[in-house]
C-alpha cells in the first residue's frame, strides 16, 4: 500500500520554520528533500532559491546577531544552503540565449551566497555565467576578464569596509571595457555608493538584477565621476597607521582598565580583531566621506553586544580610544562624535 505526500507549497508558513530547523541542526538530506519536493509540486525553482534559501539565510544572520546562534551554527546552516542550492540548480537547465556575464564577490567579501543565487537566476534567464565565488582579487578578476571577454560583471558587495576595494574593480573593470552593475548592502541604502565609485548600474536584489540586465543592458556610458575626495589624507593616515593605532588602543585599554591584563588569549584576540573593525569601518566612511557608514556600524555592533549582555559603555570606551589617537584629523573625530552621540547613555 502506498500513500501520498502531502504537497509542499511555499504559502505554507510552517514550512519556512521547519526548513529553518533542518537548516539549524545541519539537516543537509532534510533540507534538499524539501526543496526538491517543492520543485515537483509545480514551485518554480527562482522561487526556492529567493525565498526559502535566500530568506532562510536571512534569518540565520538575524538569530546569529540576537546571540541565539553560534558562529559555528551559523556557519554550518550557510553550507547546507548552499548544497540545498546546487541541488536545486542542477535539476533546471537553460539554454544559453543572451550573453556571457561573470560574477564575483569584490576582494575581502566572503559572503558569497547572495552572489550564488544570483548566479543561478542569471543561467536560469539563459545567460553564461561564470561564478567566480567569493573575495576575488582584482588582478584576478581583471585577468579573466581579459580571457573571456565578458559582456558584463556583478559585482557583490556586502560590508562597506570593502568598498574601497570595491571600488578599484569597478575601475579596472570599465578600464577593460566591460560594463558593471553592483550589488549588495555594502553599496549602502538604494546603492547610492555604487554609482559614487563608479558602476555602470546598481541592482537592490538579484531579481532586479536579472530584469536590469535582460532588458536595459548594456547602459549608456556613464560620465566619469569625480573621485578627487576618495581616499584623501586622513583615509591614507588611518589605513597606514591601523596597527600601531590598534596596539597602541590595546596597551590603553590596559592601563585603563586592568582586568584586560587577565584576559585570555581569545578575549584578546576579540578585542583586537573589534579595535580592527572600528578602524575599518571609520575608514571606509573616510574614503566615500559617508559618516553614516560609520554610523550604521556602531549602531548595529551596539545591538550585537547588547544581545550578549555587553554594556554598550564597552564600545563608548573603544571609540573614545581609537579618537585619542586622531585628535589632528578633524573629519575622523567628527564621524567619531557622531557615532559616540548615537550610543544609548547606558
Amino acid at each position: 500500500m502506498t500513500t501520498t505526500r502531502p504537497s509542499r507549497s511555499l504559502d505554507d508558513p510552517g514550512l519556512y520554520q521547519e526548513y529553518l530547523d533542518l537548516v539549524g541542526d545541519g539537516d543537509e538530506y532534510g533540507a534538499t528533500e524539501i526543496a526538491c519536493e517543492l520543485l515537483d509540486d509545480g514551485v518554480p525553482a527562482a522561487r526556492i532559491m529567493v525565498d526559502l534559501i535566500g530568506g532562510t539565510q536571512a534569518r540565520v544572520g538575524e538569530l546569529w546577531a540576537a546571540d541565539e546562534w553560534s558562529v559555528a551554527r551559523e556557519h554550518a546552516a550557510t553550507a547546507v544552503n548552499e548544497r540545498v542550492l546546487a541541488a536545486v540548480a542542477v535539476r533546471v537547465h537553460t539554454p544559453v540565449r543572451r550573453g556571457r556575464i561573470t560574477l564575483a564577490c569584490v576582494d575581502g567579501e566572503w559572503h558569497g551566497l547572495p552572489a550564488r543565487i544570483l548566479a543561478e537566476l542569471l543561467r536560469q534567464d539563459g545567460w553564461r555565467v561564470d561564478f567566480l565565488g567569493a573575495s576575488v582579487p582584482g588582478p584576478h578578476l581583471i585577468t579573466h576578464l581579459h580571457q573571456t571577454g565578458p559582456d558584463a560583471v556583478a559585482l557583490s558587495c556586502m560590508i562597506p569596509t570593502r568598498l574601497p576595494r570595491a571600488h578599484a574593480a569597478i575601475t579596472a573593470c570599465r578600464a577593460a571595457g566591460v560594463p558593471v552593475i553592483a550589488g549588495g548592502r555594502g553599496f549602502g541604502p538604494g546603492g547610492r555608493y555604487a554609482e559614487r565609485l563608479g558602476a555602470d548600474a546598481w541592482a537592490g536584489s538579484a531579481e532586479e538584477a536579472v530584469t536590469r540586465l535582460a532588458t536595459d543592458w548594456p547602459p549608456p556610458l556613464l560620465p566619469e565621476f569625480p573621485t578627487e575626495f576618495l581616499g584623501d589624507e586622513e583615509y591614507t593616515h588611518l589605513v597606514r597607521s591601523r596597527p600601531q593605532l590598534i596596539e597602541t588602543a590595546m596597551h590603553r585599554l590596559a592601563a585603563a582598565y586592568p582586568p584586560v591584563h587577565h584576559y585570555d588569549q581569545q578575549q584578546l584576540e576579540s578585542t583586537v580583531e573589534d579595535f580592527g573593525h572600528i578602524a575599518d569601518f571609520l575608514a571606509a566612511s573616510l574614503y566615500i566621506s559617508e559618516p553614516q557608514v560609520f554610523r550604521d556600524f556602531t549602531t548595529w555592533t551596539a545591538g550585537v553586544l547588547t544581545a550578549r549582555d555587553v554594556p554598550v559603555a564597552a564600545l563608548r570606551a573603544g571609540l573614545r580610544l581609537v579618537r585619542d589617537q586622531l585628535i589632528d584629523f578633524p573629519t575622523a573625530t567628527a564621524t567619531l562624535d557622531l557615532a559616540l552621540a548615537d550610543l544609548p547613555a547606558s
